[in-house]
């Protein structure tokens, strides 16, 4: 199976802490579950037009969806730390700007074409100190599902992902986090604006060669 991999981002204090489930607003549909079933449905309509969009078709039709459905800037306030504070406003303005070019990048690559995969998403959102989550498969037409968490934040009917989580605990941003220390440390915050951009370029323009789920 092609490694329909997702990004995503920090939250690993969640680990551990109790949840209830919950609904949205009185009896009335989750509204963070009602963003990642819209997500989804976008994402689907890509995947089975893959390869008549190709890499730059498919970047340019989920540019705004993944801008609409995530925080891409508190996700990569999140993904930086507390080094955040200390970088100046424009460096911060081109940390967001590139990391969200290499989201919408990595999905554009991953998400490849179409062979029967479906999502299902629960109904009920949990709520946590910091958010909701938002239980999902990744259902392939053959072989075990594949569970992808996403913690929200919001109010009322504005959620939008700021953490996703690969088989239900694997936090993408706190992954993130280790290995921009590394690149901060090195060369500052410049360098990691050249690395998101190489990333980015690199998912653009190099051929898929394996794009298995789980895969960075």
């Amino acid at each position: 199976m092609k490694r329909r991999a997702v990004l995503v981002v920090a939250g690993a204090w969640l680990l551990g802490l109790a949840a209830r489930p919950t609904r949205g607003q009185g009896d009335g549909e989750d509204p963070a579950t009602s963003r990642i079933r819209g997500f989804y449905d976008s994402l689907l309509a890509v995947m089975k037009q893959a390869d008549r969009l190709g890499i730059e078709g498919r970047y340019k039709k989920l540019a705004p969806v993944i801008g609409a459905t995530f925080d891409l800037a508190a996700m990569t306030r999140i993904a930086v730390g507390p080094e955040w504070n200390t970088i100046s406003p424009q460096l911060q303005s081109e940390l967001v700007e590139s990391f969200s070019r290499m989201t919408i990048a990595t999905y554009a690559n991953r998400f490849d074409g179409y062979s029967g995969e479906r999502f299902e998403v629960e109904p009920r959102s949990e709520a946590r100190s910091s958010g909701r989550i938002v239980h999902t498969k990744l259902l392939p037409s053959t072989g075990e599902p594949i569970t992808l968490n996403y913690l929200m934040r919001g109010s009322g009917d504005s959620w939008k992902i700021v953490d996703v989580y690969l088989t239900g605990t694997i936090s993408e941003l706190a992954t993130r986090r280790s290995e921009f220390s590394v690149i901060l440390k090195a060369g500052g915050p410049a360098a990691l604006v050249d690395s998101l951009r190489q990333q980015a370029d690199k998912q653009l323009h190099t051929p898929n060669s394996s794009t298995d789920m789980g895969k960075r």
